[in-house]
């Protein structure tokens, strides 16, 4: 068994006893945890000092992953498909059973199909989509280096899965599935 192998093992416990990970993606270190895990998003979020309002991204390795969370349609299906897997979050709506503390105060959720190694086969361990959030509080520089996760956050408990971070400069761009507007 390969130390990485080894380590994504350990973050797969650690999802599924309800905890909160930090993991490398495309242009930062995450935060993830298990998005039907009330209590544990809830934590992810105190951790940040994020706002439930504000909504959360949910990371997968395949379309299949997400396609209970969302309302898709052909046409959607088709646009996001083209960028993924890759560096490009849509906004999507949402089935009307996805819980608040995901989608915030917005009836839509952000998703993306990653291609960075780490992420992925965490989401191919897990069987299931991950929630992603940069590793810092808000307001403050994301963590890109592995070190960094624990000082960026005040918690030398949270277990961290070694990696680097991919080659993007700036935080993934999300766009709108429905307007194709630009978010950020």
């Amino acid at each position: 068994m390969t130390k990485t192998s080894l380590k994504i093992r350990q973050a797969i416990h650690k999802i599924h006893a309800g905890e909160v990970i930090a993991y490398p993606t495309e242009a930062v270190y995450g935060l993830g945890c298990d998005p039907l895990n009330e209590e544990a998003v809830l934590n992810l979020l105190a951790l940040k000092k994020r706002d439930i309002d504000k909504g959360l991204i949910l990371i997968a390795s395949s379309l299949s992953q997400l396609e209970p969370y969302l309302q898709l349609n052909e046409q959607i299906k088709l646009k996001v498909q083209a960028t993924w897997p890759g560096p490009v979050t849509w906004i999507i709506p949402a089935q009307t059973w996805v819980p608040q503390w995901l989608t915030g105060q917005h009836s839509s959720l952000a998703v993306r199909v990653t291609a960075h190694p780490v992420a992925r086969l965490l989401c191919e361990t897990l069987g299931g989509p991950l929630v992603s959030t940069s590793a810092n509080t808000s307001k403050k520089p994301a963590a890109t280096k592995s070190w960094q996760v624990a000082r960026c956050l005040n918690d030398r408990e949270l277990f961290v899965v070694p990696g680097k971070v991919g080659r993007l400069k700036q935080a993934t761009p999300i766009y709108d599935a429905l307007s194709r507007i630009k978010v950020r």
